[in-house]
Formats: structure tokens, sequence, C-alpha cells
């Protein structure tokens, strides 16, 4: 083990979920670790947990949730007897409470540093060769540290257009979105991803007129196509306008209104907007990550290739995350920091990419593992599905929200779970179940025969399980 207090046995360069996760387990498992993050919060101090914790998936569903209990206080209690009269919104304390996460949750992350001996530096890293770091702090003073291991976990960032460009003032990122002082009276959103639905619900729920442009022509392509048929039906039913094969052309910000131009179908058109947000996707942060002399191999995407153990085209170097191909989770990219970490230790980590599960944190919840029915068509397989609705489960009626359905797909000839596929209340927690399941190739007899607790959401996927062989007890099988 390394002795110098700029020697390090591993150094990893990004303080995200895959970085601050890699680090973490490299130090338990003995090896004298250090991070490098230049994230600095809106207090201007160092702010460890990446896009994820300061800037993306945990501020966000802070202001999800709270606009889910403005939503519900609103619209949603009414069959259960609750009256509320004067309600409003302080979009202020809001943000102030999304800070307030943000904040418990960073600092938990430099007490854990501290608990396992990670050694934290704040600045910019860069790989140089000989596998040393050059860090470069926010006023410009360079240092040098090196290791025998190096991570790369320095994950993505907004994608810009041209014809979008962001000024953070009308026109905004997703990071600007989570910071408007009012619920804009009409709001654009460039983008009907994850992100764009997540962000239009939010501020849709506490008032603002939403639109939101999307340039293919399919609605959330990676979702099975029943589940994002119901999605498209609700998010239209709670308001907002979602317009396909939208191309935005030109966007002006002037004063305090946003003038955007844009290409469909049926023709050219033109929407005064308060705000626009820009929400095409993320690109990785490769941009001088690395020394010209020390160069890492990179795909077309711009994506740094590795192989099957996250190893890059250099030697001892390694990348997780967003810097490397599959889907832009947090979870994706703290399993890979751990199986990275054991790697360097000598063990033989495995990670199964066909388990991974996705969420949508939009009302209803959309989540699924696996693969899509026209996936598995497309490719010839020969599938059973079930389906069971939330308006025939108990729990869900007690609740008054059964509002969408659970799917599950398996093969013809082996029974094995291929894919689930959830919408409606809870469906990122109900998924868990679906995952673990596919984790050991369950088939779905194995989740007919799990009895589960009554009345829950869960047991809508017991009867979905049914219902691939036409056994379901709370529906007619067809």
């Amino acid at each position: 083990m390394s002795t110098d207090n700029n020697t390090f046995d591993v150094v990893v360069i990004g303080g995200g979920p895959g970085g601050y996760v890699a680090a973490i387990r490299c130090a338990q498992l003995g090896l004298n670790t250090a991070c490098v993050d230049e994230f600095t919060g809106k207090d201007g101090k160092p702010s460890l947990g990446g896009t994820c914790l300061n800037v993306g998936c945990i501020p966000s569903k802070a202001l999800l949730e709270s606009s889910h209990h403005y939503e519900q206080l609103n619209h949603g209690l009414d069959n259960h007897g609750i009256k509320v009269t004067g309600l409003k919104i302080d979009v202020p304390t809001m943000i102030n409470n999304k800070d307030e996460v943000v904040s418990r949750l960073t600092g938990g992350i430099s007490g854990l540093f501290k608990a396992n001996k990670v050694t934290s530096f704040h600045g910019r890293g860069k790989l140089m060769a000989g596998k040393q770091v050059e860090i470069t702090t926010a006023t410009g003073e360079v240092s040098l540290i090196s290791a025998e291991s190096i991570i790369l976990a320095t994950g993505s960032r907004p994608i810009d257009i041209p014809s979008a460009p962001v000024d953070d003032k009308n026109i905004v990122d997703s990071t600007g979105a989570l910071n408007f002082d009012k619920a804009p009276d009409k709001l654009g959103v460039i983008g009907a991803g994850v992100i764009g639905l997540e962000l239009g619900s939010v501020w849709n729920r506490l008032g603002s007129e939403v639109v939101l442009l999307e340039a293919q022509d399919t609605f959330l392509p990676p979702v099975d196509s029943k589940i994002a048929a119901e999605a498209k039906r609700q998010y239209k039913k709670q308001g907002l306008d979602i317009k396909m094969s939208a191309r935005v052309t030109k966007a002006v910000s002037k004063g305090k209104k946003v003038t955007v131009n844009y290409e469909d179908a049926s023709g050219e058109h033109t929407i005064e907007l308060d705000k626009l947000i820009v929400s095409v996707g993320r690109r990785p942060n490769t941009d001088n990550l690395f020394a010209p002399e020390f160069p890492i191999e990179l795909d077309e995407r711009g994506f740094i290739e590795v192989d099957e153990l996250w190893q890059t085209s250099q030697p001892c170097v390694y990348a997780i995350g967003d810097l490397i191909r599959g889907p832009m989770l947090a979870h994706k990219a703290s399993e890979e920091g751990v199986a990275v970490a054991e790697v360097i230790y000598g063990e033989e980590p495995d990670i199964n990419y066909d388990v991974i599960p996705s969420v949508i944190y939009t009302n209803p919840e959309i989540a699924w593992v696996g693969q899509t029915e026209q996936q598995l068509k497309s490719a010839g397989e020969k599938i059973k599905v079930g389906m069971f609705p939330f308006s025939a489960s108990g729990r869900a009626q007690a609740m008054g929200d059964t509002t969408g359905m659970v799917k599950i797909i398996s093969s013809e000839e082996t029974d094995q779970i291929l894919g689930v596929h959830v919408i409606g209340p809870q469906a990122s927690e109900l998924i868990a179940e679906a995952v673990l399941a596919m984790e050991y190739s369950a088939s779905t007899e194995d989740l007919a025969l799990t009895v589960h607790a009554h009345p829950t959401l869960s047991e809508a996927l017991h009867e979905a399980a049914l219902a691939v062989d036409k056994r379901a007890l709370h529906i007619p099988n067809r």
C-alpha cells in the first residue's frame, strides 16, 4: 500500500454516484484512495455527489414530491372527504426545501469519506502520462498526485442545441429548471424524454401551461409500447401538450419572453413562452479529461471504450457510469464503481446489465426491467404476456389511485421472465421485486407461487404472473 501524501493506490476522478461509491468501496478493501471532484454547490463550496445529488435525480425528485403534494391537495383528495380551501404554493420555500435535501445528502458523502479515510481533493482532475492526475483549483492552482490505478467517473452534461442556446434566464437546461422562483405561465420543454417529462410535470402541477416539443415520431421509444400509450394518454389528461415530430428551428429570448419556431407534419409554427427548458439528452464529460500524450480511446459518440472489466485503452485506467455506453443511470454507475474497485483488488465481479431497472418519476410512475414486447417480437422470440390493471387492486382502490397496470412477459418455451413493465402507483418501488426475480432467472410460475401480502400493490405483480397462463383470480382471463 502506498503511504506518500501524493501517491495513492487508487485515484478516482469524479465524485458522483459512480465515483464516490467507487472510492468508498476501494477504501473498504484497504486501498489508499483519493477522489478528485470539481463540483461546487450554490453556496460556492465543494459539493460531492455529482450531477445526480446536486442538480439531477435528487433535487428533481424533491420538487416532484412537493408538486405532487400540492396537486393532491388541489385535486386528489375529494373522494377521501378531504376539502382544502385557500391553498397556495410558496415556490421559494419549495426550492429551499429541495436545496436542504441536497445539502444533507452531499454533506453525508463527505462524512462517509472521512469515515472510510478517503482523501478528497477539490478541483478539476486531468489524467496525465505516468498515471498522474493533475488537479486545477478554481483559483488556478495546479498540483499533481499519482496512483497505481485510476478510475474515470466524470459523468455527463446536458446536450446543447444551436437552435435554442441556453442563456440561463429564459432558456435553461435541466439545472436551471430546478430553480425557477415561480411557476411560469407558459412553459416549453424541448424533448419529451425522461427528464423533460419529469420537469414538465413539476411545473404543470404548480399551474404552468406546459408544451413539450419532441422531434421523434415515437413517444418514449425505450418503454413498452402499451405502457407508453397509457402514459401519453394520462399526461395529456393532466394537461401536458405533447407535440410529436416537432423539430425546433429557432428559439429567441427577448425581454421576459421566448419565441420558439418549430416544424411538424402540418407545417411551421411559432409559439411565445415565458420559459423554455432544453432537455434533449446528455453527453459524456470527456473534454480535457486526459492529456493528448496519454490518450484514451473513444467511440464515435464520444463514450470511452472499455473492455469487459471496465478497463480503458490505457492499462490500469478504468471508466464507469455515463462515460461509457449503456443507460445513463446513477444506480448503473454505482454498481460499476463497486465492480471496478473489486477488479482492482483482484476479485472477479459481475454486473447483469440485462436486469438494470429504469424509472420515470411522473404521475403515474413508470418502471421497467428487461425487454419490451416489441423488442422480443422483432427478435423472433415466442412469448407469453400477462397483464393486471391497478383498477382491480384493492389497495389501489383504497388509495384512490387506480391508473395503470403491470405487464409481465415470459418465454413461451421456458416460462422465464423476460421483461416486467409497470405504470401506476409506486411503480418505482414495485419494480424491485421484478429485478430480483429476473436476477435469479425466475419464471412466472415462481412469482405465482410467491405469497404476497393482502392488500398491497405488489399483488398486481402476482396477478400479472398468474395472467401469463390465464390464471388471474381478480380479472376475467381472455
